[in-house]
């Protein structure tokens, strides 16, 4: 029952990027750590890979549509993959904890539903405006592709530290930093998070372990997803959709948020980093940690 319902969410997944061009990393890390059970830091490598490779097939019909702006894709994108990179191999540090990196999934979570739900609240665009050009004000900025550039290595640190493809901050970015019509933002942010991902799981290779199982179907029920999106997009109000998605988003992210505080209570008052970095630092000069009589015994070669 559980292997159905996670992969339900994973064409919600796939819709998600394909009527939105954002929101898809956000459900797929929730889904594989609490429904299926995998742990956090496999899973962030594995989001990693499903929302890359959905992102990279949903780009074929904007590209085919004339909805890509390859200029912006590589200026943006080389300082979203580069702070993608760099984001991963700091989340492979021994001293970044799962417990820090759901927290602060959780955190991305409640900020990208909150800019969904302002947006929506905004007053409703005359018809000559393009409907989703009405979620974002001009910029104000003399310098809009320095800040377009800073906001891409933010970014993808962050892609990197958690998994959030970021599409709901690469999207308005785009739109306002770069200029580019909203049709354009949607097509060229699925490139920039396909490139995202691709960078952030080159930081995790050799780390940690993967389910190539799961990882494959989760992929393929993704981009069933993304095609039906895609197909959507065209009769459903895009303002409606923004407004319904970011309060789920809400409640998701509020679920996480005290399902992390509820596993950081629960953790032993001594000082775990400490008893963990003595061990480490025993399998390294040892390689052997034996457990007898309830106590470590380390053993020195």
């Amino acid at each position: 029952m559980l292997y159905a319902v996670g992969h339900l969410f994973a064409i919600a997944i796939g819709m998600s990027l394909g009527l939105l061009g954002s929101g898809g990393s956000v459900l797929a890390l929730p889904v594989l750590v609490y429904i299926m059970g995998i742990p956090p830091k496999s899973a962030i490598a594995m989001t990693l890979i499903i929302v890359g490779l959905v992102s990279l097939i949903g780009v074929m019909p904007h590209w085919r549509q004339g909805n890509l702006n390859g200029k912006i894709a590589i200026s943006f994108g080389s300082s979203t993959m580069l702070g993608a990179y760099l984001g991963a191999r700091l989340a492979t540090q021994p001293w970044i904890t799962t417990t820090f990196q759901m927290g602060l999934f959780g955190v991305a979570m409640l900020l990208a539903a909150g800019l969904m739900i302002r947006r929506t609240a905004k007053s409703e665009p005359s018809p000559d405006i393009v409907q989703h050009e009405a979620f974002y004000q001009p910029p104000v900025c003399k310098y809009c592709w320095l800040w377009l550039m800073t906001e891409g290595l933010g970014v993808g640190v962050v892609t990197g530290l958690v998994g959030v493809g970021g599409g709901f901050a690469i999207v308005p970015a785009l739109v306002l930093l770069g200029k580019i019509p909203m049709k354009q933002a949607i097509g060229t942010s699925l490139l920039i998070i396909a490139g995202n991902s691709i960078a952030g799981l080159l930081g995790y290779l050799g780390q940690i372990d993967l389910d190539w199982q799961l990882t494959v179907s989760f992929t393929f029920a993704a981009s069933l997803g993304t095609g039906l999106g895609n197909y959507l997009g065209r009769f459903i109000s895009a303002r409606q959709l923004q407004k319904g998605f970011g309060y789920f988003l809400l409640a998701i992210a509020t679920f996480v948020l005290i399902k992390n505080y509820a596993q950081f209570r629960s953790l032993p008052t001594s000082s775990a980093p400490t008893t963990n970095n003595r061990i480490g630092l025993a399998q390294n000069l040892t390689g052997r940690v034996h457990a007898s009589s309830g106590s470590r015994c380390v053993h020195l070669r």
